[in-house]
């Protein structure tokens, strides 16, 4: 088969399409002719090298995808051939205390298809059971790819972990891409006030349309002295920040006192200058999240499914211009999420 690949870390020179064995299922797994994947930031730093991963090289990134079942390992019972799935990438034991108390993203053993194992951006793939989701027929291959990791993963940050209320006022930071836009639609889904920010007018358009209340172009304004226009200098309740470093200090001073700032990444950086003095003494609480269990995967992905959330997908590739889709993500060129699909589909 062919498979995107890359047999050392570094640039998006490292990345190739070609040759790669044909995958085998386990027991427990299913085997997937897939018609589309789509990238995360998490393929950018895959791809680079994290601190403490190790891989078996060549890798096959991936963590979002999605196609029709082939085969079916032999203890598998929820799927059959002709079945439509979309990966669900995060691995847990189901044995842990955590796991066991439905919290699987907590698990002690977790780990992320994609990162941590072989990922799906090849022809075929074999994937877990577990982590394979229905897809319903009326359901794009483009829409099925690229929507449950950012969408499983903000209804867990705001829903689950952030506990967002209606009549809240909710500031989403880098609302164009992949977690962003899904968190707009998500805070908005929840009776929230929705703030979000870009660094264009297209952007802006784009959270607009998903029904932000406020944008904020953050490239020609201060959005700390905005948020506190907008909001008599009250601040919000909740500030979504996957950016890291270059907005931290900034997410803490636009909440309201007692307010909560959520994160599940840091595109940024993981180690910012933060403000000690701010978080206790205005008592605000910084709250993280990873992912979701996979009923919360279910209930996010059932809303994706019947329209009410959208994945916005700003360009399709083939797989061997792979390279290219890394490129997008890393220059912040448009809004959504990329997919790229086999060669042999397009």
């Amino acid at each position: 088969m062919q498979a995107v690949q890359f047999e050392s870390h570094g640039g998006t020179e490292v990345i190739d399409y070609g040759e790669f064995p044909d995958p085998e299922p386990d027991r427990d797994e299913v085997l997937i002719d897939v018609k589309a994947g789509a990238l995360n930031h998490l393929d950018v730093w895959t791809r680079r090298g994290l601190p403490g991963l190790s891989l078996d090289m060549p890798h096959v990134p991936g963590s979002d995808g999605a196609g029709e079942v082939l085969e079916v390992g032999e203890d598998v019972t929820r799927f059959e051939p002709g079945d439509r799935v979309a990966l669900s990438a995060g691995v847990s034991c189901g044995k842990c205390e955590f796991c066991r108390h439905g919290q699987h993203s907590m698990c002690v053993n977790y780990y992320v298809i994609g990162e941590h194992a072989p990922g799906i951006h090849s022809e075929l793939a074999a994937m877990p059971a577990d982590n394979l989701l229905p897809v319903p027929e009326d359901v794009s291959w483009e829409t099925a790819a690229a929507a449950p990791l950012v969408f499983q993963t903000a209804w867990r940050m705001l829903l689950t972990r952030g506990d967002v209320t209606p009549g809240e006022h909710v500031l989403v930071l880098g609302a164009s891409g992949g977690v962003g836009h899904a968190a707009v639609q998500i805070a908005d889904y929840a009776g929230a006030t929705v703030y979000a920010t870009g660094s264009s007018e297209e952007k802006l358009e784009h959270a607009r349309e998903l029904e932000a209340d406020h944008v904020i172009d953050y490239d020609d304004e201060d959005f700390v002295q905005r948020i506190r226009e907008l909001t008599g200098k009250r601040g919000v309740d909740v500030v979504v920040d996957h950016v890291g470093a270059a907005t931290w200090r900034e997410s803490l001073k636009s909440l309201a006192k007692g307010g909560r700032v959520l994160t599940c990444g840091a595109t940024t950086g993981g180690n910012p200058e933060t403000d000690i003095n701010r978080i206790f003494w205005n008592q605000l609480s910084v709250i993280g999240s990873t992912m979701a269990s996979h009923g919360e995967a279910d209930d996010a992905m059932e809303l994706v499914w019947d329209g009410t959330f959208e994945p916005a997908i700003r360009e399709v590739f083939p797989m061997s211009e792979t390279a290219r889709a890394h490129e997008m993500l890393e220059n912040r060129e448009g809004f959504g999420k990329v997919v790229v699909k086999p060669d042999s589909e397009l």
